[in-house]
């Protein structure tokens, strides 16, 4: 006689196969997880040195975060990363200094739109409250003159007031409630005045929980505390910055001021 699988039989070979494939799936999403993350990483130092050599061209200055111009009714908006006018997008201040922009300002792990205009590329932030200088909506003057670009700015700190290099991030994951920021602001809200603005410019930790940053002295590694910053409270965590999945780097202001 033939003896035939017990249903017994049958339900544990079934369940080990399933753990098996479980154990197999996890394994790949996990080296997948690892490939995008280290990507991320060389993208980030690839922002830092191309950070440089805009510096070496421009007498040490940073790029600006964001400039704004107008010229015959038009406005035209120059960013760190990308130049918008008319709906139209172009290279921004960044994309000459680097040899595959397209893929080095994108984060491989972010899925979320730009929420700054057209950007077609997205994922990565830039110290805007205190490395990067930021431009205020273009003003006219007594005589009715456009006041705008760098004739309306707040500057960033020199290099010559850098201290702490090892310890402030330059470039990071962005991200807020509503999808990814390209202006890293310091949680204080001391240099922008407005506390909704800077809690919607944390960081992301889209990393299985790790948030990738480049910071001032060139060295790029991960942070996996996502602070939620001095001045919380429950409705801009909730509403804007989406703790914990997104956050800041510091409490207070010490991940971001280089003084």
């Amino acid at each position: 006689m033939r003896r035939a699988f017990t249903l017994v039989e049958v339900l544990v070979t079934v369940s080990i196969i399933a753990m098996l494939v479980g154990l197999l799936l996890g394994g790949l999403r996990g080296a997948g997880d690892a490939s995008r993350a280290a990507k991320c990483r060389s993208n980030l130092r690839q922002l830092f040195i191309a950070s440089q050599g805009y510096a070496a061209c421009n007498q040490g200055h940073l790029p600006a975060a964001v400039l704004y111009f107008e010229r015959d009714g038009a406005s035209r908006t120059v960013a760190w990363d990308f130049e918008q006018q008319a709906g139209v997008v172009r290279p921004g201040s960044l994309w000459k200094f680097t040899d595959t922009p397209q893929e080095v300002q994108q984060c491989p792990a972010c899925l979320a739109a730009s929420t700054f205009g057209a950007d077609p590329y997205t994922g990565y932030h830039y110290n805007t409250s205190y490395l990067a200088s930021e431009g205020l909506l273009p003003d006219h003057d007594d005589a009715g003159s456009v006041i705008d670009g760098w004739n309306r700015v707040r500057p960033g700190l020199s290099p010559g007031q850098w201290r702490r290099t090892a310890e402030v991030a330059m470039f990071a994951d962005g991200g807020w409630k509503g999808g990814a920021n390209k202006f890293m602001r310091a949680p204080s809200a001391t240099a922008e005045g407005d506390v909704g603005m800077v809690y919607a410019g944390g960081s992301a930790f889209r990393h299985r929980e790790q948030c990738n940053v480049a910071w001032l002295d060139g060295h790029v590694d991960t942070s996996g505390d996502a602070f939620q910053g001095e001045r919380a409270t429950p409705a801009l965590l909730k509403s804007l910055l989406d703790w914990p999945r997104n956050g800041f780097l510091s409490n207070d202001d010490s991940a971001y001021d280089p003084r």
